[in-house]
Formats: C-alpha cells, structure tokens, sequence
C-alpha cells in the first residue's frame, strides 16, 4: 500500500513507546508519581483564589532535581480547585463555602468539589435544622412528621388543609432531596425577605424555614413535640433536619445551624403579690403551693423574670383573704416560693413596694441581693432604682429597664430614699441608647395605669412604642391585672399586660355590676435569643385556682383565650 510494513522484530520497539506516552498522559491527568519513595501518592488541587485562614494549604510538591532536569518530562498545567454547590444548600452554609476562596462553577459534572445533601452516613456533615413556623397569631403548637410529610404529598388534614407550605427555593430543594418532590399546589415558594409577610398575608399558613433565619413574627411549632426553641431539645428525636456534606472535604463545614451554647430561653411573668387569699393559701397548704404546676416551666428557662409588688416584713399581719385594705407585705418565709420557681431576676416598679415604709423595703433588697437576684425599676435610691440589670447568658447580652408610670409619687424613689423608678423617658432614652452601644439587647417593663380590658389605651400604646423607638426590642406590661393584647411594632414585642402570676384575683366585679374573671388568666412569655439576637417569643397559658395557684390551661381553653388576645390586638 506503499507504506513500509512494520516487521515483528520491531514491534516491542513500539509497544514500548506506546506505553511511555500512556504513562506520560496519565501523570498529567491524575499528578506527578510519587517521589518521596515511600510509595504513596498525593492528589494536587490548585486554584488561583486567595485562601481563607481555615482552608488547608492546598499546594503542588516542588519536582525533584531529577525531573526538573529531564528534557522528556513535560510540563503540566495545574487543574484548577472547582466548588459546585447544590440549590438545596441554605443560605448560611453556601456564604461559608464561597468564603473559602474556591472558584464556582455552575457545571456539577466539570467540578471536582461538590457541596450537596450528603448521601452516606460516612465523613462530618453540617446537620442543619429547619423549624415548622406559622404567623405568631396561630393557636395550633404541635404537628406530627407524619401530617407534614402528607401534607407535602397533597393529602394534608387537619389545622392546614389545603394550605400549602411556603418556603424559599433552597428548601423546597432540600427537603425534595429527602422525600421526594411534593404533590402540585403544595408549596409556595417566595425569597427569604419575602416569606414571613406573605405567610401572614395568607394565614392560615404555614412554613419551613432554617433555623437560624427565625425571626419574632413567626411562632415556631414543636414536631412531635420537639421544639427547636426549647432549651431540652433532643436534635436525634427531631425529624426536620438535613446533612450536607462537601466532597472531598477541602474545608470544614459547621456542625450544625443550631449551637445550644448560643441559646438563652427568658420567662416573663405579670404581677406576684403574696398577700390576701394566696398568702392564707400558702399559710394552709405550704409555702410553694401556688407555683406547685408552673414552676417546672419556669425553672426549665435560664433566665425568669418575676414583678414582686409587695416587700417581705417580719411583722406582716396574717394573711386575711376578704381583707378590704390595700396595704400589702409578704412574711420572709414566702421568699421561699421564688426561689422555688427558679427566680433570676426581679422586677420593682410595683406600687406597693413602701406600703410598710423604708425599712422593709430596704430588707427586701437584701434578701434578693444576698441570693444573687438582680433587681430594676426600683431600688436603695433614685440611682439604683433606675440603673439597668444587666445579664449575659450563653453570650447573649440582656438589659432590664423598668418604670413606675402609675405612682403615687410617694412611691417614687429619690436621691437619698428607696422606692421605685419614675417614668423619665428621656433619660430612659438616653440609658438605651448606652446599652445598645454596649452590644445590650434592652429590655422595659411598665407598671402602667391599670385597666380592666384587653385592649390597650392610646396613652399606653404611645408609651411602650416610645420605648421601641429608642430601641428596646421587648416591652412588657407588668402592671396589668387582666392579660393584655400584643403588637410588633418595628420589629420589636409589645406585650400590654401578661396578667398576675401569683395573687388572688378569682374575679372582679366593675361599677356597673359586670364580673370579669380574665384576672384568672396568666401569660409567661418565653422569650428566645440566639447569638445575641431576638428571635421569637412563646405564650404560654395558665388559669389560677383556688385564689393562689396557675395551672396549665387545657386545649380549649388555650385556644378561646388566645382567639380572644389576638382579636383584640387586630388580627
């Protein structure tokens, strides 16, 4: 054919060079062979991006003087580090990846590391957990796995029938990932900026959301009776979560989305007088009978809160329930029952901290400050009464402001006399401002007129949202004998009034004859805080008996006693 034929002797010449270029080939697709004569080989991984300070050096070997010096050795070109990152990757966890100095790319097929919902149960993955949320005015507070896994397959019942979930597009990929692709008409997806106002636009409804994207206005539900918000969650009995992994694992990822050691859980309550009926009830039945079905929930928090109106006095008469006087002290054994429930912190802007006069009041404070609990809105003198409480608790920095609006000015404390802190707001604007700047998340409570309805006054309202513009982020009516509505206001909570928790208002009869028994419910708010932001409250709900003592509410009337609040604060 006019080629020259190739002959059988010189054939293993060929083979030979055949062989050689093959193993040449290879060197350049999959790295130099290994030089160090221990036998094992290195995989090089270049890129061109700075490197953040957690990536590892990620560097090719210096060649040898033997082969630097070999004219047949070829030069290589570096492959560069490649990151490929799923859409079902949240927000949070994408930043980090990309933070890591790694060239993206959109092409899965051409990267060579991918960052993706982890498909084995081998390496480190980011366990990242989502919470099940519904606008805050939502009674429902806890949902099976197996209702929300119908749900996304179209076949939901119950509270959210035919409601769909909204979501952002990254869960919507996630959790597709894990349980495949829900049922047509069964998710809304929306932007992350957009989520919480067009579930509130839609409600009833509900949404996932990642953990650390919470935010006040929604109200998170337990998933089978896990709750992501609770200081006693169990991550391995909670089923709405999903491991990422990054292959190869070039940089760390963060374990989790959600750090214990960056939680702190507040309790809240309303007024605490131990006189009248609930001191004759501590005095029959024993000194921690009136917090005997609340003060497990109230201990489990980190920080409770209480507002003791009334001094403790060695000489208090005995306790006389159909007593018409309105002068109150509590025996110093009583002191017993706040301790029991776990009390932290102590509110005084109660009008009837000086019924007795100075010197119990003065008592008073030493009993708290000998047990450690920090007091505000009163104190030794006009100084101390309207000094900030600060507290820092799993690196969230919390301040308590408090004021007595109400009076009587003789109740006001002065320069050289105790008493409880009068209402000067500028000063408590300035005083918040200060805290802010010292990274403080301020918190103000009130002992406002009191009245005997759920809605607040104008007054009121003008009040607690002057606070909230100088930049409080909760605002708490301590004042109020009947539960109160609420508000968010500028991104902060506005509580009106939570309610007594400790006194013995079974009912109330007004002027015209009308008996009013809303002085038996009781609100603890349990606030959240995560990595020094607010992110949520809870309301929990109970009902007093027998003059002295809340106990849980049940279901229904949990749900009419929520229907009612949140009617009244217009939604």
């Amino acid at each position: 054919m006019g080629g020259k034929q190739v002959g059988k002797k010189s054939l293993p010449k060929y083979l030979a060079l055949a062989i050689t270029l093959l193993l040449i080939a290879c060197g350049q697709l999959w790295g130099s062979p290994d030089r160090t004569g221990t036998g094992s080989s290195s995989l090089n991984i270049f890129t061109t991006a700075s490197l953040t300070p957690f990536q590892p050096e990620l560097s090719m070997p210096a060649p040898s003087a033997t082969a630097s010096s070999s004219p047949e050795e070829p030069s290589r070109t570096p492959i560069p580090t490649t990151l490929w990152i799923s859409p079902a990757i949240p927000e949070k966890l994408r930043q980090l990846a990309l933070s890591s100095g790694l060239l993206q790319t959109d092409d899965q097929v051409a990267a060579n590391v991918l960052l993706d919902v982890s498909r084995s149960s081998s390496g480190e993955p980011a366990t990242w957990i989502y919470a099940l949320v519904a606008p805050f005015p939502t009674t429902t507070d806890d949902v099976s796995i197996k209702t929300i896994q119908a749900a996304w397959a179209g076949q939901a019942s119950g509270p959210f029938a035919s409601r769909p979930f909204w979501m952002t597009a990254s869960t919507l990929a996630a959790f597709s990932a894990i349980w495949g692709a829900p049922a047509s008409g069964s998710v809304n997806v929306v932007e992350a900026d957009q989520l919480v106002d067009s579930a509130w636009a839609a409600r009833p409804a509900w949404a996932i959301v990642p953990f650390e994207t919470l935010e006040p206005r929604w109200k998170v539900l337990s998933v089978d009776g896990q709750s992501p918000v609770h200081n006693d969650f169990n991550p391995n009995a909670y089923p709405l979560k999903i491991n990422f992994d990054l292959q190869p694992a070039v940089f760390p990822l963060l374990s989790s989305n959600r750090d214990p050691t960056k939680l702190t859980v507040l309790a809240m309550t309303g007024t605490t007088a131990l006189v009248r009926g609930t001191a004759d009830r501590m005095e029959s039945h024993g000194v921690l009978y009136p917090g005997e079905e609340i003060r497990t929930v109230l201990r489990s928090a980190d920080l409770t809160h209480v507002s003791n109106e009334v001094p403790f006095y060695a000489g208090c008469p005995t306790p006389d329930q159909w007593t018409i006087s309105l002068r109150f002290c509590s025996d110093p054994r009583y002191i017993a029952l706040l301790e029991d429930i776990g009390v932290d912190i102590v509110e005084l802007t109660g009008n009837h901290e000086l019924d007795y006069g100075v010197a119990p009041m003065l008592t008073t404070l030493d009993m708290y400050d000998q047990r450690g609990w920090l007091h505000f809105g009163g104190g030794r003198n006009l100084a101390d009464a309207i000094q900030a409480a600060k507290v820092t608790q799993n690196g969230n920095k919390l301040a308590f402001l408090g004021c007595n609006q109400h009076g009587p000015e003789s109740d006001w404390a002065t320069d050289t006399s105790p008493g409880t802190a009068p209402c000067d707001y500028e000063q408590m604007k300035t005083e918040i401002a200060s805290l802010l700047s010292q990274g403080y998340l301020p918190i103000v409570t009130f002992q406002y007129n009191e009245y005997y309805q759920n809605i607040p006054t104008d007054y009121e309202r003008r009040d607690f949202q002057l606070m909230v513009d100088a930049g409080a982020i909760i605002v708490s009516g301590s004042q109020a004998h009947m539960p109160a509505a609420m508000e968010f206001y500028e991104g902060s909570f506005i509580h009106y009034g939570l309610g007594n928790l400790f006194f013995d208002q079974m009912s109330i009869q007004l002027n015209n004859g009308t008996i009013i028994y809303d002085t038996r419910n009781v609100f603890v708010d349990r606030h959240i805080f995560y990595d020094g932001r607010y992110v949520g409250t809870e309301l929990l709900t109970y009902i007093i008996e027998d003059y002295a003592r809340p106990r849980q509410m049940n279901d229904t009337e949990r749900t009419q006693f929520l229907q009612s609040i949140f009617s009244a604060a217009g939604w």
